[in-house]
């Protein structure tokens, strides 16, 4: 522990771009396509092996959304905007494309796919919780509001953590509540663990459960502005080995005797137990250590490019999830009566939709950019 502190200057030092970010976040959604098309063309069985459960269970478990948490966390020290108000616009405007989202993946498609094959058990039953339910947009959402309010009130990064600390073990003791009304059930899935006997509800990153993951990034964060240039390598060789050392014993005992989050349903991962989240947040700072380490050997160029693949995280994880939906749950089923796929079909579907979605992000942002460009004139 002195040996870490030496490394830490007595102010903060470190100010410039992080590539590991960068790069850890480009991972994560170059992933996204085929994590998400193995999920809703494979099934159950499949699932328990091989490839789909490699990208479904472990690559888009602790390696996915609590490294994109962890990352949001670490990257509001290094934002332009890192004040309380413009972290809380922030919020609201993912909330907003939250519901703006889910129009355009559930909403639309599924009333088309009715109105085509009258399937009401297949688009009108779980439209409500579908279009409402839960998913990490929100979360992200209601995070930064969060974090908003605590760098408001002035709170220090520990202080943070301890609060995030308790909201995980009261996560863990209101997680499976049941008010036996949808509407109530879904909205409180936002902020607790909710479940029905239904088996449609969302209560996907329930607040209480998963903001212990940012709050970890902003500590992390707190600590890496201290971390020079020259002191990075030794620092992230003390901290991130060691990390994923542990994670790799945990995560190998998790998965050989399915325990945690690598038990059955998937609540078993969207409502972790504190330990799974807390096993997450290490291996997850080990492989921003990791990805330091690659980032000072990549060229140039590629680094270039994925840290502006990670610049679009937003509109690609929209953009991806509403092929998916449309090819999957629409245009496959209506066709074939189901979505399942052999495995070669689901890769290549997915690998289509990831350059699509490339191609398209990249739209995106340049007509954000001429549309700023016009209203600056």
């Amino acid at each position: 522990m002195n040996k870490l502190k030496q490394l830490l200057a007595d102010k903060p030092v470190n100010t410039g771009r992080q590539w590991e970010l960068d790069l850890s976040k480009a991972l994560i959604i170059l992933c996204l396509p085929v994590i998400h098309c193995i999920i809703e063309c494979c099934t159950d069985e499949m699932l328990e092996s091989g490839i789909p459960y490699l990208f479904d269970t472990i690559i888009g478990g602790p390696f996915s959304a609590p490294m994109y948490m962890l990352a949001m966390g670490i990257s509001m020290h290094f934002s332009r905007k890192k004040e309380p108000l413009q972290i809380a616009k922030r919020g609201l405007k993912v909330i907003l494309v939250f519901y703006v989202h889910n129009i355009c993946r559930f909403l639309i498609p599924y009333l088309i796919g009715y109105a085509i094959s009258k399937d009401r058990e297949q688009f009108i039953e779980p439209l409500l919780y579908r279009v409402l339910g839960n998913d990490i947009l929100m979360f992200g959402g209601l995070a930064l509001l969060v974090m908003a309010l605590f760098i408001h009130l002035k709170l220090s990064p520990w202080i943070m953590l301890l609060i995030a600390a308790g909201c995980s073990l009261l996560g863990m003791v209101t997680t499976g509540v049941d008010t036996k009304v949808p509407l109530l059930n879904i909205f409180l899935g936002y902020f607790i663990g909710t479940e029905d006997e239904t088996g449609l509800l969302i209560s996907d990153f329930p607040l209480l459960i998963w903001l212990i993951a940012p709050v970890s990034g902003y500590v992390f964060g707190s600590i890496l502005l201290r971390v020079s240039k020259a002191a990075k390598s030794k620092f992230y060789q003390m901290v991130s080995l060691p990390a994923l050392g542990i994670a790799a014993i945990y995560f190998a005992f998790g998965i050989y005797y399915k325990a945690g989050m690598f038990g059955e349903g998937q609540n078993c991962y969207y409502h972790m137990m504190p330990w799974d989240m807390a096993a997450s947040i290490i291996l997850n700072i080990g492989m921003v250590g990791l990805w330091f380490f690659i980032s000072e050997i990549l060229p140039t160029k590629p680094t270039m490019y994925l840290s502006d693949i990670s610049s679009k995280i937003t509109s690609f994880y929209c953009i991806h999830w509403v092929f998916v939906r449309v090819i999957t749950n629409v245009i496959l089923y209506i066709k074939n009566g189901t979505q399942v796929l052999p495995l070669g079909y689901t890769l290549l579907l997915s690998v289509g939709i990831m350059l699509v979605t490339l191609l398209l992000a990249e739209v995106w942002r340049v007509m954000k950019i001429r549309r700023v460009d016009i209203k600056n004139r």
